[in-house]
């Protein structure tokens, strides 16, 4: 891999982030976040495109100081360009478009989800990268989908949500159990003192490898609005056994997909990116089919499961060795397929 030093830079939704990669080496990788979301619930798009405007200097000022690098030193900058919140998007767009064009370097565009699934070849990512083919359960607040992986830029999605995604569906939970956003780390930390199995909730049967977590959802509710009715502190007094069990129902469903995709398609090499493969019960189950089925199992450092720059800057880098360089008339998408 070239020796080149890209900059990379990720808004596509709450996080500002920009990261300095050589070769596939990360010497910087700085992300500002939005506290400011927790009031609502979940992300309100305006606030966040104009956080993005406060952040995107000194983050990538920041970010620069820490790879130690000079602005003339960079060989190229990449971006994403979607999918994502338009109005984030079009900050980090507009402002690695103004970038390039003032060091005179090639502007490249980087679809979001495919640097989830390719930040497993930073250096420091996992201890080997993974082999082609590999499965992929890429799983995050926005996306839930299975992805067989055939070469860096040779992506085939075999199975996705036909509803809500994954995280979406813990973030929705943790609003009915009256828990802070984003909720999903929070539900993972109390399930450890829970019971998983203190509690049954619905599974969708859906053929082929497509997923469905509205189900659930509704399930808890109802659950919960006829528990809360015999007793109005249900919630509070049972808060980790049903963080427990809406965990472990939850990761059942996305591993019961993985496996099966596994199994069909004779592949070994599984590995898992996006905010959601953060979760240490998906992490376990990971673990535990490396035992007891043999899979060669991927699961990235934690800084690079969550939004960052790091998998924008590792993309980059690839493109830039295919010379396969964006214009100036490029803009930012919603909606930007795999």
């Amino acid at each position: 891999m070239s020796d080149s030093i890209i900059l990379g830079i990720e808004s596509s939704c709450d996080d500002t982030s920009a990261a300095i990669i050589k070769g596939n080496s990360i010497l910087s990788n700085i992300a500002a976040n939005q506290a400011i979301h927790k009031e609502y619930g979940g992300v309100v798009p305006e606030l966040a495109s104009r956080a993005h405007q406060q952040n995107i200097i000194p983050v990538v000022e920041k970010s620069l100081t820490k790879a130690n690098i000079q602005q003339n030193a960079i060989s190229a900058i990449g971006f994403t360009r979607g999918p994502g919140l338009l109005g984030s998007l079009l900050v980090g767009t507009s402002f690695a478009k103004s970038l390039a064009m003032s060091l005179d370097v090639p502007l490249i565009e980087v679809n979001h989800l495919q640097a989830h699934i390719l930040a497993h070849f930073i250096e420091d990512a996992n201890p080997v990268p993974p082999k082609f083919p590999f499965l992929c359960l890429t799983v995050s607040g926005g996306h839930t989908m299975i992805v067989l992986v055939k070469d860096y830029f040779e992506m085939e999605i075999i199975g996705k949500t036909i509803d809500d995604a994954a995280g979406e569906a813990f973030d929705k939970i943790g609003k009915i159990f009256d828990l802070d956003y984003p909720a999903g780390p929070i539900i993972d930390r109390l399930a450890k003192e829970g019971n998983p199995d203190a509690f049954k909730f619905n599974k969708p049967k859906l053929e082929d490898y497509d997923y469905s977590f509205s189900g659930i959802k509704t399930s808890v509710l109802y659950f919960i609005q006829k528990e809360v009715k015999k007793d109005p502190d249900f919630i509070k007094n049972n808060m980790n056994d049903l963080c427990a069990s809406v965990q472990k129902t939850i990761i059942e469903i996305l591993m019961n997909k993985l496996e099966k995709a596994a199994k069909d398609m004779n592949i070994k090499e599984v590995a898992i990116a996006g905010g959601v493969s953060a979760n240490s019960a998906l992490r376990k189950a990971m673990q535990d089919n490396h035992e007891k089925l043999g899979w060669n199992i991927y699961i990235p450092k934690f800084e690079y499961t969550t939004d960052n720059a790091a998998m924008i800057a590792m993309v980059a880098q690839l493109k830039f060795e295919r010379g396969e360089f964006t214009d100036l008339r490029t803009s930012a998408t919603a909606k930007y397929d795999l």
